[in-house]
């Protein structure tokens, strides 16, 4: 397997990422010792919303996740008269079985490239006329086996890049599935945490100055963590998903790479303003197996007045990368680096002092890997 690894050591102040049905932060049991945890879809969500955002990608190089697929085609379609555009969608994303409920939402999340919306759009536009009869629901469309045949032949991938990296799940119909590149682990604290409540109140502004009660009050729960993030991209199933395109696989996995390092979900976000960058990033690329070095932390790291836990994390974590080294032996070829914040000794493990080196680094391995 040829990947790209991601290890990253993070320490956010007092706060609560991500909520549970209950508005507690998430966490785990770890090692026997309850840990502080981001669940994995949360930081999948972080890094698309930053693909988007920052922009790290292209509108043409991203998809969507929705249940308003009909929207999203009656736009591509606004020149149409909508009486006519709207069956037409309607009877193509039943016949694709997308069924569309009263309403005009799909029954369930579906996840598309914005090239294949467009491209199922004209596929529409081309068949309006074999698509306009009566909107009878998935079960009963009644849309020729030429017409499904096109309207299926767009539904590839569209060569975007998050729905290359994270996959795609069609239970009615495996067959258009995408199987995902990357994998990413919960994140999880490497030292056992209790959660913490904070007890708030809010006063009424217009209070009359004998009732000094609050207007409202209510508990927040949270918690402050060192987090163990990990990640790995398998570039050949990332370059088959994006149908061998090489120079995008490329700026793909660089992509993934800046935005899994770089953000977090963003819960509670404007009473915690838990805006901590990582204080240790390293990569790992080559050919062989993963590794996920969660089990550095299986015995809690315990807190000392005389060093960060931070600090303590990274050395923990390099042992056990010089551990499985022994054992197992490198990846073969295989590049490795990291930044290092902390006050922490890394072995052997190569350092750079800033993120363009780092991301430089990574983009030859990558090339290399991929014969780019």
């Amino acid at each position: 397997m040829k990947l790209l690894e991601v290890h990253v050591l993070q320490t956010v102040v007092p706060s609560n990422l991500n909520r549970d049905d209950t508005g507690s932060p998430k966490d785990a049991l770890f090692g026997g010792f309850r840990r502080a945890r981001i669940s994995s879809q949360a930081q999948k969500r972080a890094v698309r919303v930053a693909f988007r955002d920052w922009p790290l990608l292209e509108p043409s190089e991203r998809a969507v996740r929705t249940k308003r697929l009909l929207e999203a085609l009656l736009t591509r379609l606004s020149d149409l008269p909508e009486d006519r555009a709207r069956p037409a969608i309607e009877n193509a994303l039943n016949s694709l079985g997308f069924g569309v409920k009263e309403g005009g939402a799909s029954e369930y999340l579906l996840f598309l490239g914005n090239r294949e919306l467009d491209r199922l759009a004209e596929a529409i536009r081309a068949n309006l006329e074999a698509l306009s009869g009566e909107v009878k629901g998935k079960k009963k469309t009644d849309v020729s086996p030429e017409v499904k045949k096109a309207l299926e032949k767009v539904l590839d991938g569209g060569k975007a890049v998050d729905l290359a990296l994270f996959g795609r799940m069609l239970a009615d119909r495996p067959e258009l599935g995408v199987d995902a590149a990357a994998q990413v682990a919960h994140a999880l604290s490497t030292h056992k945490v209790d959660r913490e409540f904070d007890f708030y109140t809010a006063v009424d502004d217009l209070n009359p100055k004998e009732e000094t009660g609050a207007g409202m009050m209510g508990d927040v729960e949270f918690y402050s963590a060192t987090l163990y993030r990990y990640a790995v991209v398998d570039l050949q199933t990332l370059l088959e998903n994006l149908q061998g395109d090489k120079e995008l696989a490329l700026k793909g996995a660089l992509a993934f790479f800046a935005a899994f390092a770089s953000t977090l979900p963003s819960g509670k976000q404007n009473s915690f303003a838990a805006h901590n960058p990582p204080l240790f990033v390293a990569f790992r690329a080559g050919e062989g197996l993963p590794r996920n070095l969660a089990t550095a932390f299986e015995r809690p790291i315990r807190p000392r007045e005389d060093r960060a836990l931070s600090a303590l994390s990274v050395e923990a974590l390099v042992r056990e990368w010089e551990r499985f080294d022994r054992a197992f032996g490198p990846l073969q070829p295989e590049w490795k680096g990291a930044i290092n914040l902390t006050e922490a000794e890394t072995g052997t493990l190569p350092l750079v002092e800033d993120w363009p080196t780092l991301r430089g680094r990574i983009e030859e391995a990558i090339k290399k890997l991929l014969e780019v």
